[in-house]
C-alpha cells in the first residue's frame, strides 16, 4: 500500500504534559515516520505512513492522550510524500506571536512515588517528577517551555538525568523540571534562622516528630510557603490562628489517604473524583457528626464544612510515611491580608520567630499559586478558588479577546488577559488592600502579558472609583477603557464561561457592588446581554449604618432591618440576639440611621444573609468574610420545604419574612428550621422573577452568578426548581460564581463592545 504524509497542527493544553513522547511512542507503534515539535504557538507533526496506520495514529491521538493533555483542534494537511528513517522529537521553536498554553502544576504520579522507593539517585527524593507530573506555572518564565525558560535552569543535569531526559522512549523525556539527588533542588532544615540538615532523612523526622507533638512548621511548597500542625491537636490550632492573625475563617487540612478522608467527611462519587484529581484542590465536602469521628472544633469554627484535601508533591508523601496524625493543617504561609510568601528569606524573616521549624527549598518559584478550592454542588466541580492545579489554563470564549485586559474586582481579585478566543484567567491574587498583594497583583498582569504574548489594547475595570483594580486600570496607559458595573460582569462571566452572547435573565447575588445610581448593589435581577443590562428589580433598599463596619458586625443589619419593619418597637420584642450588644450601640445606630449618618443605601443579598445570621444569634462580630451566611447555611434542615412570605412590589421587600421570622424566634423553632425557609424563601423569589420575565418576555435561558451562590442549598434548591419548569439555566463551574470571576465578565463586555464599536 503507498504512504502519504501529513502535516498536523495540534493547539490546546499539549506542552508540559508529556505530549511528544507520548506521539514518539504512538508514531512508532503504528509504524511511522517523520517527526513532532513544539512551537510557542502549537504542537506540529508530520508522519509518513500507509493511510490505515496513519488512521490508527490519529485514533489513538485522541484517545490515548496524557491525563492533563487538552486538545483544542486537530488540523490535518496533505502534503507531498517525504521519505524519512525513523521518527524523531525536533527542539522547540519561537515562531510567532501566537502561544501554545502552559501547564498547571501536576500532582505527582504513581510512577513516579514508586521511584522514590526504588535504590539510587531518586531514593526519597522530595523532587521526583517526569512528564507525567511535577511543578509546570509555578517554575516557567517565558515559552516555549524548555529548560532554559523555567527556574530549574540553574540546575544542570547529572549524566543519569540527562540520559532519560534525552530518551525519546524515557518517562522523563523532555521532563523541564526533571532532576535527581546528585544534580537536583534540596530541602533545607532551619532552627530559628540556623540551618540543621539538608538530609531529607533528617528533615523528614524531624518534622513529623515536631507536628505529632504539637509543633508548627513552615514548608515551601510548588507555589509558596505553608504553615501546617497536627489537625487533631487544639492548642497548636488555636496558636496557628494566633500566628497568622486569623480568628475564625476555617483552616484547610491535608489527610494521608482517601480512607482517612472518609473517617471525618462525607464523600461521595463526584467529590472523590475532585479529590483524587490530578489537580488536587482543596474540596469543601460535609463533616461527619458521629460520636468520636470530630475533629478539633477550632479547626472550622463549628461549622459543618471540611476543606480537604489530598498530598501533591513528593515530600507530602514522605512526611506521612513517618507521621503519626492522618491530617495536617495545611494553610498559607502568609501573614493575614498579605500575599503567600515565596521568597526564602522573607519566610524565615518573618516566621522564624514563630515557628518550631522552617523547610524550605532552592527552587525558585516564579509564579506563586494558592491551592484551589472546589465544591461539588448539582453534580458539578465549582471552582470557588481557581489556582494552583487550574491557572493558567484558559477559559475558551465564542467571542474575541484578544488584546483585553480587565482588572477584576477589590475583593477575591483575579484579573484576566485575552488572547485570541481564549481568556487567560490570573490564580487567585486576593484582597487588594494591602501593599504587597498589589504589588503581587501588578507583577503579576506584567508576567502574563509577556507570558502570553498579549499586547493591551484595550482596558476594562469595574466602575467603582476607589477599587485599586479599576484606578490600577485608569492609570495603566493611554488606551481605550470600558467601566462595567460588577453585578452585569457577574451574569456576562456566566454567559462567556457557558458561551451565551443573547439576552438572559441575569440575576447577581452577592455582598456588594457598586451601582449606576451611586448604592451598593448586590441582589440585582437583569436582562443581559454582553453589552449592557437592564435592572428590571432588586432588593429593596436598606440604609447600611456604619458603612462597611455592617459587613463585620452583622448586628447592624439585624437592627436597620428590624427599625424598618417595626420601628423602635424591636426594643421591646426581647430577642436574644440584642443581650450581648451594648444598648448604647444599639441608640447609636439608630440614630445614625435616621441623620443618615454614614449609612448608605444597599441592596445586597449578603447583608440580608447577615441580618438573618445575626437574628438567629449566629454571629454578631464575624471574624472571617461571609461568615454569618456561612453559618445560615450550616444550619439548614434540608427536610424542611416551608417558607416566608415576601412581596413583590417595585423592589423585593422582605417585611414580611423578617415579621415571620422573629415570630418564629420567639415562638421556640428551632433555628435549622427558621434557616432552611428563609433559604427557601429566596429560592422562591428567584423563580418568581425568572417566571415573570419568561412570561413577559419570552426569554427562557437564566444565568446565575455571584457569591451567594456559593451557597450549595440555595444554588441546587434553584436549579432545581427552574430546571423542573423548564428553564435552560447556567451557572459557574469552570469559573468563580465569587469576585474571583468578575474578570472574565469585564472581558467579555469589552469584547462585545469592541465589536459593536463602542469603544
Amino acid at each position: 500500500m503507498s504512504s502519504k504524509t501529513l502535516q498536523i497542527a495540534i493547539t490546546g493544553l499539549v506542552q508540559g504534559v508529556g505530549f511528544r513522547p507520548f506521539v514518539f511512542r504512538i508514531a512508532t507503534h503504528w509504524g511511522l515516520t517523520g517527526w513532532v515539535k513544539n512551537t510557542n504557538e502549537n504542537v506540529i507533526i508530520i508522519i509518513t505512513g500507509t493511510p490505515v496506520n496513519i488512521q490508527n495514529f490519529l485514533i489513538s491521538l485522541k484517545q490515548e492522550a496524557p491525563p492533563a493533555a487538552l486538545i483544542d483542534e486537530i488540523t490535518l494537511l496533505e502534503i507531498e510524500p517525504i521519505s524519512f528513517p525513523s521518527f524523531t522529537i525536533h527542539e522547540s521553536h519561537d515562531i510567532s506571536s501566537q502561544i501554545t498554553e502552559i501547564s498547571p502544576d501536576i500532582a505527582v504520579c504513581e510512577e513516579c512515588l514508586h521511584d522514590i522507593d526504588q535504590p539510587g539517585n531518586r531514593l526519597d527524593y522530595p523532587f521526583v517528577n517526569c512528564t507525567n507530573c511535577g511543578p509546570r506555572f509555578t517554575i516557567i518564565e517565558d515559552l516555549p517551555y524548555d529548560r532554559g525558560k523555567t527556574t530549574m535552569n540553574s540546575f544542570a543535569m547529572c549524566p543519569s538525568c540527562r540520559k532519560e531526559y534525552e530518551t525519546v522512549t524515557d518517562r522523563r523525556f523532555h521532563a523541564q523540571p526533571t532532576a535527581c539527588s546528585v544534580c537536583g533542588p534540596h530541602y533545607e532544615l532551619f532552627a530559628g534562622s540556623n540551618l540543621i540538615s539538608k538530609e531529607i532523612g533528617i528533615i523528614v523526622n524531624h518534622v513529623s516528630a515536631c507536628l505529632d507533638n504539637g509543633g508548627i512548621v513552615l514548608v515551601k511548597g510548588l507555589g509558596g510557603m505553608h504553615l501546617a500542625c497536627d489537625a487533631f491537636n487544639e492548642t497548636a490550632v488555636k496558636r496557628l490562628r494566633a500566628i497568622k492573625n486569623r480568628e475564625g475563617k476555617p483552616f484547610a487540612v491535608m489527610f494521608c489517604d482517601k480512607e482517612s478522608v472518609n473517617r471525618y467527611a462525607h464523600l461521595d462519587q463526584n467529590e472523590e473524583r475532585s479529590l483524587i484529581s490530578w489537580q488536587r484542590p482543596i474540596v469543601l465536602l460535609e463533616q461527619k457528626t458521629e460520636s468520636g469521628s470530630l475533629m478539633t472544633e477550632n479547626l472550622n469554627s463549628g461549622l459543618n464544612l471540611l476543606g480537604v484535601m489530598l498530598p501533591y508533591m513528593p515530600f507530602h508523601h514522605l512526611l506521612f510515611r513517618q507521621l503519626k496524625t492522618q491530617a495536617i493543617v495545611l494553610t498559607s504561609g502568609n501573614f493575614s491580608s498579605e500575599p503567600i510568601l515565596i521568597d526564602n528569606q522573607s519566610a524565615l524573616d518573618q516566621f522564624s520567630p514563630f515557628v518550631d521549624a522552617t523547610i524550605l527549598h532552592n527552587r525558585d518559584i516564579y509564579n506563586r499559586t494558592d491551592d484551589s478550592v472546589v465544591r461539588i454542588m448539582g453534580g458539578e466541580e465549582r471552582i470557588l478558588r481557581r489556582s494552583r492545579g487550574y491557572v493558567p489554563a484558559p477559559v475558551r470564549t465564542a467571542i474575541n479577546t484578544d488584546g483585553i485586559v480587565a482588572f477584576g474586582a477589590e475583593l477575591t481579585n483575579c484579573f484576566c488577559v485575552g488572547k485570541g478566543k481564549k481568556a487567560f484567567l490570573s490564580q487567585h491574587i486576593g484582597d487588594l488592600q494591602g501593599l504587597e498583594t498589589t504589588l503581587f497583583f501588578e507583577k503579576t498582569i506584567t508576567q502574563f502579558l509577556k507570558l502570553f504574548r498579549v499586547n493591551p489594547s484595550l482596558l476594562a475595570v469595574d466602575m467603582h472609583p476607589g477599587y485599586i483594580s479599576t484606578k490600577t486600570g485608569l492609570n495603566y496607559g493611554d488606551l481605550p477603557i470600558v467601566q462595567v458595573q460588577h453585578h452585569h460582569a457577574h451574569i456576562a462571566s456566566c454567559m462567556a464561561e457557558h458561551h451565551l452572547d443573547e439576552k438572559v435573565i441575569g440575576i447577581a447575588l452577592d455582598g456588594t457592588g457598586y451601582g449606576t445610581d451611586g448604592n451598593s448593589w448586590g441582589a440585582e435581577f437583569m436582562i443581559c446581554d454582553l453589552n449592557d443590562f437592564e435592572r428590571v428589580t432588586h432588593f429593596e433598599y436598606i440604609p447600611l449604618p456604619g458603612g462597611d463596619l455592617a459587613t463585620e458586625e452583622p448586628w447592624r443589619m439585624a437592627v436597620s432591618y428590624l427599625y424598618k419593619v417595626f420601628g423602635r418597637e424591636f426594643l421591646n420584642l426581647e430577642l436574644p440576639f440584642l443581650r450581648n450588644i451594648d444598648p448604647e450601640r444599639v441608640q447609636l445606630v439608630l440614630q445614625m440611621i435616621d441623620k443618615k449618618i454614614n449609612s448608605p443605601l444597599t441592596s445586597g443579598a449578603g447583608r440580608l444573609f447577615d441580618c438573618v445570621a445575626s437574628l438567629l444569634d449566629l454571629v454578631q462580630f464575624a471574624s472571617f468574610q461571609a461568615e454569618g451566611p456561612m453559618r445560615l447555611e450550616s444550619l439548614v434542615r434540608k427536610d424542611c420545604t416551608e417558607s416566608y412570605p415576601f412581596q413583590n412590589l417595585e423592589t423585593f421587600c422582605f417585611d414580611q419574612t423578617i415579621r415571620n421570622i422573629v415570630k418564629d424566634i420567639r415562638n421556640g423553632i428551632d433555628k435549622g428550621t427558621i434557616a432552611a425557609k428563609f433559604h427557601n424563601t429566596i429560592i422562591s423569589v428567584i423563580f418568581e422573577f425568572a417566571n415573570s420575565i419568561r412570561l413577559n418576555q419570552g426569554i427562557n435561558k437564566v444565568a446565575l452568578s455571584g457569591g451567594v451562590f456559593q451557597n450549595k442549598y440555595l444554588l441546587e434548591g434553584a436549579l432545581e426548581i427552574l430546571q423542573k419548569n423548564n428553564f435552560e439555566v447556567y451557572s459557574h463551574s469552570k469559573v468563580p460564581a465569587n469576585d474571583g470571576g468578575i474578570a472574565l465578565g469585564q472581558l467579555a463586555v469589552a469584547s462585545k463592545r469592541r465589536e459593536l464599536k463602542c469603544v
